[in-house]
């Protein structure tokens, strides 16, 4: 996988933060989902790279970087420290400002980087989910049973940790093997790295208090957002899978309006792991939207 691409870990700020990077261009950030790691790319970042220095890197508590204690009310797993990191490792790599394309919890740490640093996010793309607010807002009882996991994994630690660290090989097969495609999208090389991070219990750790922050702190944030009338100012997409439970519980577009001022979007053929199950029909779509250097409105 990431065939001439190098891998590294960049301390940042006293944190490790592990990426591989590849190819030359404006720079493009991918940051992955739950419970998965950079890895999730590996289809997509050679025909990116043609284009792009492309930074795949791992988020805080994910894959091989830090994984440090969540705090009392789990601010340093809000998704406002883990963008802040991130900024950070592109700022060490020499990258004042860059693209970015974040699928499922990487989304979310991508819209709260443009939302407080507008001045740093050439472009933004969204894989796989609607803001977190509308989602907590607006659960339905198919919405819940789908994403079991949102309302799981925020309970107090250490429940969740012990409960998934007795069987972490058994939770990564239900969680990603459990959706409309089954295990088919995942080779065995990505499938074994996913499997070999989740066996760490810090790694388990950090992937609760990501969702804990979710349920808390990173609300409060998405409200005072609203309510002070601050958007997404940089030109956004928006992609979700048309068999995906975004797309079957909400209104991805309509939401994401609320939140940004120049955004557009679809639904692609293909379920929530979209790198992986059809990144064809990703490349398809980014790649336009990337390369276009206008800033009209959509």
């Amino acid at each position: 996988m990431f065939d001439h691409f190098t891998a590294a870990t960049q301390d940042v700020d006293g944190a490790p933060v592990h990426y591989v990077r590849g190819g030359t261009g404006p720079a493009l950030l991918l940051l992955h989902g739950h419970p998965q790691t950079h890895v999730i790319w590996h289809k997509v970042a050679g025909e990116l790279a043609r284009h792009f220095t492309v930074i795949a890197a791992d988020l805080r508590g994910y894959g091989d970087s830090g994984k440090p204690p969540g705090l009392p009310d789990h601010a340093n797993y809000s998704k406002r420290a883990m963008g802040q990191e991130q900024l950070r490792l592109m700022e060490l790599l020499g990258f004042d400002s860059f693209a970015l394309m974040g699928h499922d919890r990487g989304g979310r740490v991508a819209y709260r980087m443009a939302l407080d640093h507008p001045e740093r996010i050439r472009r933004l793309v969204v894989l796989d989910i609607a803001p977190t607010l509308a989602m907590y807002e607006q659960t339905t009882r198919q919405f819940a049973t789908s994403y079991y996991h949102w309302f799981f994994l925020i309970r107090p630690a250490p429940f969740p940790e012990l409960l998934i660290n007795g069987n972490p090989d058994a939770y990564l097969e239900h969680t990603i093997g459990g959706r409309s495609a089954g295990l088919a999208p995942f080779t065995p090389e990505a499938y074994a790295e996913y499997r070999r991070c989740l066996r760490d219990p810090a790694t388990i750790h950090g992937i609760c208090e990501d969702y804990r922050a979710s349920a808390g702190i990173d609300l409060d944030h998405e409200r005072a957002d609203l309510a002070s009338g601050r958007r997404i100012s940089c030109q956004m997409l928006a992609l979700w899978g048309a068999q995906g439970v975004v797309g079957q519980c909400f209104d991805p577009l309509a939401e994401w309006r609320k939140l940004a001022s120049k955004v557009k979007g679809r639904a692609l053929p293909c379920g929530h792991y979209i790198p992986e199950e059809n990144p064809a029909a990703l490349l398809a779509e980014v790649l336009p939207f990337l390369l276009d250097t206008t800033e009209s409105q959509p």
